[in-house]
């Protein structure tokens, strides 16, 4: 084997089903043992065609199921490669807690790529939950969340301009701008539903499109009830568990 761990001779494949399944077999094999690392080139689709004895659709057909699976990346221009794996963050469901706090109980550096950050009309949505009245404007953050330069998260925050009137004033966190402004909230509802990623969101997240993800949609609570902050936020299925702990209730019937 040279030093990409796929070798300069010809690749014997595991027997049984079809060609691209026994390609991406030995490929998953290959990843998971160590032989080919994160970060590896995969040879081209013709070298790799020929070295296995296969045509070149079998091996783009192999090569397509490992991208959606997010073993490899597809970089325009550049070629395949190993994924490199998302660091693994495990997010409690029982307290209330930023991105950046969560990231910094951790010890795992944490940094924002801003996507939209402004004063907005409402929409009918953002009217309705956070009970905004008639000529009332929102306030809009967009950010990309990354922990050791991984993507992990889209963040899409709402709230009125009477809670945060300037949204540039949020800097590494929105929770502690809001705790500057004695406006932090104290309870919140999330709804959780899995969801195949979509084109543009796969690509601010470094993954494939249709890839498994997480879709939150949080509605946080000031202490006199006020609606604060509508969040909408989509997570790479491969980086986020989400852990609630359970109690037994006063009612013991089953």
């Amino acid at each position: 084997m040279t030093e990409d761990g796929f070798g300069s001779g010809p690749i014997t494949l595991p027997s049984g089903g079809p060609l691209y399944l026994q390609l991406k077999r030995w490929l998953e094999d290959a990843i998971a043992n160590g032989g080919i690392k994160p970060g590896d080139a995969l040879p081209s689709e013709r070298d790799l065609a020929l070295r296995v004895d296969v045509s070149r659709v079998t091996v783009r057909k192999a090569v397509q199921q490992l991208v959606q699976d997010g073993l490899l990346v597809q970089r325009h221009g550049s070629g395949t490669f190993v994924a490199t794996p998302a660091p693994r963050v495990e997010q409690s469901l029982s307290q209330l807690t930023s991105f950046t706090e969560d990231m910094a109980r951790r010890g795992m550096a944490v940094r924002s790529q801003w996507l939209d950050r402004g004063v907005y009309p409402p929409s009918p949505q953002e009217t309705m939950v956070l009970g905004l009245t008639a000529g009332e404007q929102v306030s809009r953050i967009a950010r990309l969340r990354l922990s050791q330069e991984t993507p992990l998260a889209i963040e899409r925050a709402s709230l009125s301009t009477q809670i945060l009137p300037d949204p540039a004033a949020v800097r590494d966190s929105l929770y502690a701008c809001l705790e500057q402004a004695g406006s932090r909230p104290i309870r919140a509802i999330q709804r959780i539903r899995a969801a195949n990623l979509e084109a543009d969101e796969a690509a601010l997240l470094g993954v494939a499109p249709g890839a498994a993800g997480l879709y939150i949609e949080r509605v946080s609570y000031l202490a006199n009830g006020r609606v604060a902050e509508l969040t909408r936020s989509t997570y790479r299925g491969d980086a986020y568990d989400f852990v609630a702990e359970l109690r037994l209730g006063d009612g013991r019937t089953t």
